[in-house]
């Protein structure tokens, strides 16, 4: 991996005088005073030495400790991070216009890595989404051209190797998260399925291999959300909603505005999440399975479940329920298969935590904890990690701190960033018990997990 060393941070770290391993307890201390527990060692004080990426939180703890042995005022900008004292300006969609362009863009991102560091408060402007969205829902398919002049032809073998490709990374992405296999993956996007969308095809071949393409880009978008690159994810998730307007697969653009609402809602920017959701129940209406609208419909449901809006959470998690309960009447297609019941109630249960509904909170994290195959290790950490959250929320400490201790049991989740603030979110949760010998306990087996981790980096 190529990187440029962090000479800011090697600089301040000279001028205070402080090795790696000093730097790390300093950070490890502090954090233990704000009643949080942080798992930095000296291996991960390395890596941001030589240039890699860090989280807002603990970059804002560094700037901290270094400032109070300097005696002055420190800032994440200052140690070569991103500046969190200043204002987050408004991000560009880029909504490509032709098919041209939205090869181009989509070539320019595969020349990114995931890993930059990059802060979580992805601001988008509500206009220039607004217009992307609009663009999706009255925009005319462009159409494959087919059989054009090409040093290359595409056939169906084509098509299958890159679902192939595809589906295998989603494997990996399940059980590792974190990005892991992006660059891999990015490589071979850039350099095994984009020129194929140039060459010669079938109009049938050529339908194929465009939805093949979005799911390869997609599943980019998602692995560098993961890895908390969330601008990079967000304009991935764009490009991927202009490629799938060329063969005019509503489904799959739909699903791309449900992903856009699930980033939005985890950013805090619940309005978008809201607008996103109901653009893509309202645009796919009639061109998707009942298990995409399934999808689309919890997506709502969180989205307004995290604004406090009770009735509208409720009326969407029905019509979640009622469209998934149709769902084996349908042939979905492929990239649907991991939307089962177990997902579905996933969700549920987050709006339920989300909306303070203590009981039904835990009833619908424990089926979903119960339902879901163990292939999908993120995803059952997160059930568990919202299932730990819904006894705390009812009073049930011990069986709260239980629960989350599974969620570490594999340890590989934790590479995941979206896993780890669920972990971080809980233990804030728990910080007004931290006396209490469970809840030490369960930090510093947090503390010990995120050692192991930095240690297999």
């Amino acid at each position: 991996m190529n990187r440029e060393p962090n000479v800011q941070l090697i600089a301040i770290m000279d001028e205070t005088n402080v090795s790696n391993k000093g730097l790390a307890k300093r950070m490890r201390d502090a954090a233990a005073q704000r009643g949080t527990n942080l798992g930095t060692t000296h291996v991960a004080v390395q890596r941001w030495r030589d240039g890699a990426g860090i989280q807002p939180p603990t970059a804002a703890l560094m700037a901290d400790v270094l400032g109070a042995k300097l005696g002055r005022r420190i800032t994440p900008g200052d140690l070569g991070f991103f500046d969190h004292s200043q204002p987050t300006a408004p991000q560009p969609i880029g909504y490509p216009n032709t098919v041209p362009d939205v090869l181009t863009m989509l070539g320019g991102l595969a020349d990114q890595r995931a890993e930059a560091a990059i802060p979580d408060d992805l601001v988008v402007a509500d206009t220039d989404l607004s217009a992307a969205v609009l663009s999706w829902m009255i925009a005319r398919p462009d159409g494959i051209q087919a059989d054009r002049p090409a040093s290359q032809r595409v056939g169906m073998r084509d098509v299958r190797a890159i679902r192939d490709a595809a589906s295998m990374f989603m494997q990996l992405d399940f059980k590792y998260g974190g990005g892991h296999g992006h660059k891999a993956l990015r490589h071979y996007f850039r350099h095994e399925v984009l020129p194929l969308l140039d060459a010669s095809y079938s109009e049938k071949v050529g339908h194929a291999l465009f939805s093949a393409a979005s799911e390869v880009s997609q599943l980019l978008a998602w692995t560098a959300y993961d890895t908390g690159n969330h601008r990079l994810a967000h304009r991935y998730l764009t490009s991927t909603l202009r490629l799938s307007q060329v063969i005019d697969d509503r489904m799959f653009g739909a699903r791309i505005l449900g992903n856009l609402s699930h980033q939005a809602n985890y950013l805090g920017n619940h309005a978008q999440a809201i607008q996103l959701a109901r653009a893509a129940v309202e645009g796919a209406k009639g061109r998707a399975t009942p298990r995409a609208m399934a999808n689309y419909a919890a997506m709502e449901a969180r989205a307004l479940a995290n604004v406090g809006d009770s009735i509208g959470a409720g009326r969407a998690m029905n019509e979640a329920e009622h469209h998934f309960e149709r769902a084996d009447g349908a042939e979905d297609p492929a990239w649907l298969g991991y939307f089962d019941s177990a997902e579905l109630m996933g969700e549920i249960s987050h709006c339920f935590r989300d909306l303070k509904m203590r009981r039904q909170s835990i009833e619908a994290a424990q089926r979903a904890v119960d339902d879901t195959d163990p292939k999908y290790a993120r995803t059952l950490g997160f059930c568990r990690l919202v299932l730990a959250q819904s006894h705390l929320l009812n009073g049930e400490l011990e069986a709260a701190v239980t629960t989350a201790s599974l969620a570490l049991e594999s340890g590989d989740t934790l590479q995941s960033s979206r896993f780890q603030r669920y972990v971080t979110d809980f233990q804030a949760e728990v910080g007004t018990h931290a006396a209490n010998p469970i809840v030490s306990a369960f930090n510093e087996q947090v503390h010990d997990a995120l050692a192991r981790l930095e240690d297999d980096e």
